[in-house]
């Protein structure tokens, strides 16, 4: 039976529907970017293998250590891809495996585990767009139209994202200041960026 009432605690406390809530999300984002990783590296299964274990725990199975070693896996095939594109989508899979562990204590440093892959993934488009950073602009506007109420109000329990110069960590950065403010004002109308950024794809 899935545990989705327990909950870890540590500065607030967190339930395990609420981590599979953060996992989705970051998992929609490193999936999207996933085929960038699986062209430069064809036979490096790790970044999918971390996705599938990410997706076994949002369908309702136990975390366990199948999400942390699929996760240090995917890292180390970050380290090893051949492009920067590569490398974030090979992290972003580590980091949709490792969602299902996220502390429940109030460091700025936890965000990234939130808003990361979502931050490399925008970044990821903007390379492939050589370099435009109205992609990465649209993506991120994309991103945080998936975030859902739940999404935000784990968001909040924690400092604002803080350091980091690389593009990657601004748009991280922006993307935390936008989601948090739009728990505090009425939906705006995105049609038009959604369509946008919908229209933006991947190298396949």
């Amino acid at each position: 039976m899935a545990d989705s009432t327990h909950t870890v605690a540590g500065d607030f406390t967190l339930t395990t529907d609420e981590l599979r809530v953060v996992a989705r999300y970051v998992v929609r984002h490193a999936e999207d970017v996933l085929p960038v990783f699986e062209q430069a590296v064809p036979d490096d299964p790790r970044p999918r293998a971390a996705i599938d274990a990410a997706r076994a725990f949002i369908d309702g199975a136990r975390r366990t250590k199948l999400q942390r070693v699929t996760s240090l896996d995917a890292h180390r095939a970050a380290r090893s891809a051949p492009t920067e594109a590569a490398r974030l989508a090979a992290r972003s899979a580590g980091d949709a495996a490792s969602a299902a562990y996220l502390h429940p204590l109030a460091r700025a440093s936890q965000v990234g585990h939130i808003l990361r892959a979502a931050a490399s993934a925008a970044y990821v488009g903007e390379l492939a767009a050589g370099g435009d950073p109205a992609v990465g602009d649209a993506l991120l506007e994309r991103a945080r139209q998936r975030a859902t109420p739940v999404l935000v109000d784990v968001l909040r329990r924690y400092p604002p994202a803080t350091g980091g110069s690389s593009r990657v960590a601004r748009l991280m950065r922006t993307l935390d200041q936008a989601l948090r403010q739009s728990a505090d004002r009425p939906p705006q109308h995105t049609a038009r960026r959604s369509t946008e950024a919908r229209g933006r794809e991947y190298p396949a």
